[in-house]
């Protein structure tokens, strides 16, 4: 059996370190901490490329942008996004929609969750109803309920122009 329809997921999580912001979906946002990342350490764009990356069947983000390669230390994670976009393009994928969920106890992304989706929008050439960035604690449990780092989920549905 056959589809043009492909379902990706994907998940990023990094440890708060020092600093004094995170980035998330592109967005500096002002924070006590900042984490410990070999890129800009956005989790959100890094989750995303591993869902869009796995839809397609073409590995993850490590093996397309590895932290072993020092071109890629402090990198802006948005470039891993559109190169993403663009090996999708080339083998006649459309990204479809994108659903996010941040897991952290802080900071708050209601103030920044609309500049977030601006960018991802952008680099993905969608319209914004078809991205949905949205955010949760853990209830204090866990690693990430200590405020101990910072994760995100991502499920991508992708489309081709032929059945595969």
């Amino acid at each position: 059996m056959s589809t043009r329809l492909r379902i990706g997921h994907g998940i990023d999580v990094h440890a708060f370190g020092v600093g004094d912001a995170i980035v998330l979906g592109g967005v500096r946002i002002p924070h006590h901490r900042g984490v410990v990342a070999h890129s800009d350490g956005d989790v959100v764009i890094h989750a995303l490329c591993d869902a869009l990356l796995g839809a397609a069947g073409l590995g993850d983000i490590g093996m397309h942008f590895p932290d072993s390669d020092p071109q890629w230390r402090g990198a802006d994670s948005r470039v891993f996004l559109r190169h993403v976009r663009a090996l999708l393009a080339e083998r006649g994928y459309e990204v479809v929609n994108v659903d996010l969920t941040v897991l952290a106890e802080a900071p708050r992304l209601g103030p920044h969750r609309d500049a977030m989706r601006a960018n991802l929008t952008a680099d993905l050439g969608l319209a914004s109803e078809r991205v949905n960035v949205k955010a949760t604690t853990t209830e204090q449990l866990g690693y990430l309920g200590r405020s101990e780092g910072i994760a995100c989920h991502a499920v991508a549905l992708i489309e081709s122009a032929v059945e595969r």
